[in-house]
């Protein structure tokens, strides 16, 4: 049966970052504590779940200037320097990655196409919004791999889609369904990125509505529905609405009107018809070699070729 499999990749190198000793380094002493963690936990999920078809979805824009232009403080407390470049599609920011990070992403990426493993991403776009476009109408049953809990907002039962919710740790995950969404904040999944709109996150600087925690907009959407609901039931003074919700909401009224547009992950990007088929065996196994020589990966990589090879069973 087919399965795709969809990794928010950042995700899992930074988890792989900080999770794995800065002392695993190549022949030449360069840290590649992320690349070793991330290709183990490939293997990991990729032996458990046995995806036909798997994307690294990769974040060209972590923080698009079309967000920042609707909420300034989107990530903000992020950028460790104003203006890395203009260009094509407006600005580019710059995200404080540790250096020892940011050296190991050029061989995060050619180990993964020695492989064959499809990376996608999209101009003024993050891996969610990737995520969120491969995720809709995939055809199949579907896995999301993230730490972050925005993408819980796609998790739909009918079409077999969950999220692995790696918060703590990639041997723990939390298979996430509608179930798990509904019974640790009070909404369905469908409902989950008007809760984070009204809630706010302190981690993508969202303020959110000031007064209004989970619980409060568990309760609004329980009883208006949406969004649209709740801010009409605002104004409607024979709404089943108390005068302290309904101040709070008509003071946040010129956030609400922007911020779901930044909180919703993006479902139709043009990502033209990138070929997603996991490859039962590297597809340059002479480039795979030398890079696993360069860079001291002859475990992890021998690991994955034989998960993948496994997979012909």
């Amino acid at each position: 049966m087919s399965r795709l499999m969809l990794l928010d990749t950042a995700s899992l190198y930074f988890r792989a970052f900080f999770g794995v000793p800065d002392s695993v380094t190549a022949p030449d002493g360069t840290p590649v504590n992320a690349v070793r963690g991330l290709l183990e936990f490939i293997s990991r999920l990729v032996g458990e779940y046995r995806p036909t078809h798997l994307a690294c979805c990769w974040d060209n824009d972590w923080r698009p200037q079309w967000r920042v232009d609707l909420i300034p403080s989107y990530k903000a407390h992020r950028v460790v320097a104003p203006l890395r470049h203009e260009g094509e599609g407006g600005k580019h920011w710059l995200e404080v990655v540790p250096d020892p990070l940011e050296t190991q992403i050029p061989i995060i990426e050619d180990v993964l196409a020695a492989f064959g493993i499809t990376v996608v991403g999209a101009d003024g776009y993050e891996a969610d919004d990737v995520i969120g476009t491969l995720a809709t109408g995939a055809g199949m049953p579907v896995d999301i791999v993230t730490g972050d809990r925005d993408l819980f907002q796609l998790v739909d039962d009918e079409a077999e889609v969950r999220v692995l919710y790696v918060a703590r740790g990639v041997g723990r995950h939390e298979r996430v369904t509608n179930a798990v969404v509904r019974e640790k904040y009070g909404v369905d999944a469908n409902q989950y990125a008007d809760l984070a709109t009204l809630r706010g996150d302190a981690s993508d600087g969202l303020p959110g509505v000031a007064g209004i925690g989970d619980k409060t907009a568990a309760t609004l959407l329980g009883r208006f529905g949406d969004m649209a609901g709740i801010l009409a039931a605002a104004e409607d003074p024979e709404a089943d609405l108390g005068p302290g919700p309904r101040r709070k909401i008509k003071d946040a009224v010129d956030y609400l009107a922007v911020a779901p547009r930044v909180v919703a992950v993006a479902r139709d990007l043009d990502l033209g018809a990138p070929d997603l088929t996991l490859p039962l065996t590297p597809v340059d196994p002479e480039a795979l070699t030398k890079l696993s020589e360069r860079w001291g990966l002859d475990s992890p990589a021998a690991r994955l070729v034989e998960t993948l090879t496994g997979l012909r069973g």
